[in-house]
């Protein structure tokens, strides 16, 4: 199934943004930049920007994970990249670890140059997972254990050439609003474009400050998970530090594919990341963030049963 999405130009999005930002944010400024390069810090992508084709995949979906899991359902993102119709592209976003590779359930933070003709696949991926010693956060790059390009479950991801090129700048400091910054951003568009979805990817850094992040428990829930509340108990929580390193995927509007609107992941170089909730420092944080509208969207092995639960 495939979408093509309204695509605003860059300064028309800054201006619909930075007004949206300025409402949850002390301080918020819009701007086209050049991409800086994405290949050095803190990022360290194997691509050097976000440009080229954009695209957006939402792949499975909740539902084969919750109320009960569904393992057989594994995907490869080389696969993902040929399937949207840009072999070889640069994906960044959010998804579930294969637990046939790893034995166990975790988060996927998705950086990866998929493999084209010429050359094989770059794996810049993290993995997050609770630690078995002290059942806190355990990071690591997905290449020191593992040299595939698998996934489970679901995943929301961005994709493009991962070339350089003009893209939005987006920096906020100090929340006075509830929303998190993701959020602000998605309702902000689905506000302004109403009945035409605009899908938007990238990266963001939390660059002070503090967030509450989720980590996936290694064991899949045996009881079913009926309502967000039973999700959240099973999750476990943590407060991490900034700097931390986003992959967000938005969607500002679901045009009937049952999407997951938005979704966050993220990394750090001290050792956390997981899926991004919402900063816990509102008067100190700072977010630093460059995106690029998509212009398709593919929705890859949508569940047939479906529900609302654990979209958040």
């Amino acid at each position: 199934e495939r979408f093509a999405f309204h695509v605003p130009s860059l300064e028309e999005l800054a201006g619909v943004l930075q007004k949206g930002l300025k409402e949850n944010f002390a301080d918020a400024q819009v701007s086209v930049v050049d991409c800086p390069d994405l290949t050095q810090e803190p990022f360290n992508f194997p691509a050097k920007g976000i440009c080229g084709k954009p695209r957006i995949a939402d792949v499975g979906g909740v539902p084969y994970l919750i109320p009960l899991v569904q393992k057989e359902k594994v995907y490869d993102l080389n696969t993902v990249a040929k399937d949207i119709e840009l072999p070889g592209a640069f994906i960044l976003g959010a998804g579930a670890a294969s637990s046939k590779i790893l034995g166990v359930n975790a988060e996927l933070i998705p950086i990866v140059q998929t493999k084209s003709e010429k050359k094989a696949a770059v794996n810049g991926s993290y993995i997050a997972q609770i630690n078995p010693a002290d059942k806190g956060c355990l990071l690591e790059k997905y290449s020191s254990k593992y040299t595939d390009c698998e996934f489970g479950l679901l995943a929301n991801l961005y994709a493009s050439e991962g070339r350089p090129g003009k893209v939005i700048e987006v920096k906020a400091n100090g929340r006075t609003g509830e929303l998190n910054f993701v959020s602000c951003l998605r309702q902000t568009l689905e506000k302004h474009y109403g009945e035409k979805p605009v899908g938007m990817g990238g990266t963001f850094i939390i660059q002070k400050g503090k967030a509450k992040i989720h980590v996936m428990p290694p064991e899949f829930s045996a009881c079913p998970l009926n309502t967000d509340e039973d999700v959240n108990n099973w999750l476990k929580f943590f407060e991490m530090k900034a700097p931390l390193i986003c992959q967000p995927v938005i969607v500002s509007r679901d045009p009937g594919f049952d999407l997951r609107v938005e979704h966050t992941h993220c990394f750090s170089h001290h050792g956390e990341g997981g899926h991004y909730h919402q900063d816990t420092s509102p008067d100190s944080v700072q977010y630093l963030g460059y995106f690029q509208p998509a212009e398709l969207l593919f929705r890859i092995d949508r569940p047939q049963e479906t529900h609302l639960v654990g979209r958040d």
